[in-house]
């Protein structure tokens, strides 16, 4: 697509994820922000809440009620508030990109044993796209609707897919354990994340059960489900997810076949990178150095004495995580390249 650039709007645009979307969208050649929502901020100025944006718009918030058609619409409203709106919502934009849980499984029958509610609009969820472009970019291509990814499953999937794929693990016992930074849980106040309680904190959020394991499954079920034990923990952390997650060779593999395996399914993408070094402080993956970027950096180590691999992969929750996936995806969906407006690379030292 060329020409004049499209009408964009923003849904839930005052938490953190809508910040980072309209950062990343205020740099983007080929769009114009029009609108951005916020129910209690309506008719203050964008960067009265997201600072980092003074001198970078002058757009305020509005309510969602004042909304106009455009282009796109990205929704960053909190999980189980689009899904009932979503017949207003398309009938506002030709495109909508979803940064919630609201349209990630595919299984309606997934929803009440996850998230404890049924879905109130089963027959929306086959028309979005699980929106991992790295997973299914032909289908993102094609589609209208693509959903984001959760922070945790995104780091968990990446990770994972290539032995998955190509049948290389047991998939009857996988475990997998992702650190996370505090902006993981959104904007509103807590007690868990009063300062004095999160301060020096390494606290398990959920040692079984997370909601995004129903998303890693069905991300790595090539054929059968994988069986798949996920804990997630929080730590002193703003940004960031590590995930280590340990799998178990069918074969004795070496390490140059394993790496050959990534190579192959990532050797060409923008925003993987395959970290297998023995030199330096950075020989596996970090998030710290991943601030603000849409990269995933994968690495991995096999057991010298047995089958079992430990697969390490970090992300920027809020951008790979979240925002810079979605991005990532519309750039996509309108054939441009994918990597418009993601270019930035991380900070070090950060």
């Amino acid at each position: 697509m060329s020409g004049s650039k499209i009408r964009v709007g923003i849904v839930g645009g005052s938490g953190y994820t809508g910040g980072e979307l309209l950062r990343i969208l205020l740099g983007h050649p080929h769009v114009e922000v029009t609108q951005i929502t916020s129910e209690t901020n309506s008719g203050k100025f964008v960067h009265i809440i997201h600072p980092n944006l003074r001198k970078r718009t002058e757009l305020k918030f509005i309510s969602m009620t004042q909304l106009e058609e455009c282009d796109v619409l990205f929704l960053a409203l909190p999980h189980g508030s689009a899904m009932g709106k979503i017949d207003k919502f398309a009938q506002l934009a030709p495109r909508i990109i979803d940064l919630s849980a609201d349209f990630r499984l595919r299984d309606p029958t997934d929803y009440p044993k996850w998230y404890e509610h049924e879905h109130p609009n089963k027959e929306w969820l086959s028309k979005f796209v699980y929106g991992i472009p790295e997973l299914h970019r032909e289908q993102i291509r094609e589609s209208n609707y693509v959903t984001g990814a959760g922070c945790s499953a995104t780091a968990v999937a990446l990770g994972l897919m290539p032995l998955f794929k190509h049948g290389l693990v047991d998939t009857n016992i996988i475990v997998a354990e992702t650190k996370i930074g505090s902006s993981a849980a959104g904007n509103k106040p807590s007690l868990s994340g009063h300062h004095p309680e999160r301060s020096g904190v390494s606290r398990i959020y959920q040692a079984t059960g997370h909601r995004h394991s129903a998303e890693i499954i069905q991300e790595l079920s090539f054929g059968a489900k994988p069986n798949i034990h996920l804990t997630v923990t929080s730590v002193e952390a703003v940004r960031g997810i590590l995930a280590t997650c340990h799998v178990f060779l069918k074969e004795n593999l070496q390490e140059k076949d394993i790496w050959k395996v990534y190579r192959q399914a990532y050797g060409s993408e923008p925003f993987i990178r395959i970290v297998k070094t023995k030199e330096g402080i950075y020989r596996y993956p970090q998030p710290k150095i991943l601030s603000g970027s849409n990269y995933c950096d994968i690495g991995f180590e096999k057991d010298e004495n047995s089958n079992a691999l430990v697969v390490i992969s970090a992300i920027d929750n809020l951008v790979k995580g979240a925002a810079g996936n979605c991005v990532q995806a519309m750039n996509l969906m309108f054939g441009w390249d994918e990597t418009l407006s993601l270019e930035f690379t991380g900070l070090h030292p950060a």
